[in-house]
């Protein structure tokens, strides 16, 4: 039986020095490569944390700035967060809080621009929609009509499509083209959630064109 066995385990040991004669080479570079793969993957792993660890200290800079009402160190802090971590979303949402104050304190050339990178660079795209529906209505008050309703016209999440829209008709209304504007404010009416406050003041622009959408929406259902 000893013997039957020990045949038995050289015959397996042949087998498995034959196998690795021909596969060995690939068999160490597969390996060799699924260990660099996991340990590149701890690496990145540990390098995107520290990137959100330090990007967060500077977005809560410019939130203080922000509180305080300091618009140029609001400015510097996004301008460091945004130079050494763009990539990040912190980066995009000091984007939006920077233009806020200095908006506030009469820079709109400095709050578009902060707004402009944020759509432009940034990678959330509900931040970017956001970016984009405050800068057509910085345009839409310094009357640059045309800017304004350009910066609609991108495609955007379907969550803003109804503030869009709402925006668009703000600026066609204020060009004096009211039934463009009441087609556009209809849209926003439609999309936005029957309860909300937003659709409210939506049907108040309506009704001061002279449109009711309720009852237009009444008619339509009973036809």
């Amino acid at each position: 039986m000893a013997i039957h066995l020990d045949l038995e385990e050289q015959e397996q040991l042949d087998q498995l020095k034959h196998v690795w004669s021909r596969w060995g080479t690939l068999i160490t570079a597969v390996v060799t490569v699924i260990a660099l793969g996991f340990a590149a993957w701890n690496l990145y792993n540990f390098w995107d944390r520290r990137q959100a660890a330090q990007s967060a200290v500077l977005y809560d800079e410019v939130e203080r700035a922000v509180q305080a009402g300091d618009a140029s160190r609001a400015q510097r802090a996004f301008d460091d967060l945004r130079d050494r971590f763009g990539r990040t979303v912190y980066a995009q949402q000091a984007g939006l809080a920077a233009a806020k104050v200095l908006l506030d304190k009469g820079n709109a050339d400095g709050a578009k621009a902060a707004l402009t990178w944020v759509a432009d660079k940034g990678r959330d795209d509900g931040l970017k929609a956001v970016a984009k529906l405050r800068t057509a209505s910085i345009l839409l008050d310094a009357k640059s009509y045309d800017e304004a309703l350009k910066q609609l016209d991108t495609a955007m999440p379907v969550a803003f499509a109804p503030l869009a829209a709402d925006r668009k008709g703000d600026i066609l209304a204020r060009q004096g083209k009211s039934a463009d504007a009441v087609a556009a404010y209809t849209t926003a009416w439609k999309g936005l959630d029957a309860q909300s406050e937003y659709r409210q003041l939506v049907e108040i622009k309506l009704n001061a064109l002279g449109v009711d959408p309720r009852a237009s929406a009444e008619k339509q259902a009973t036809s």
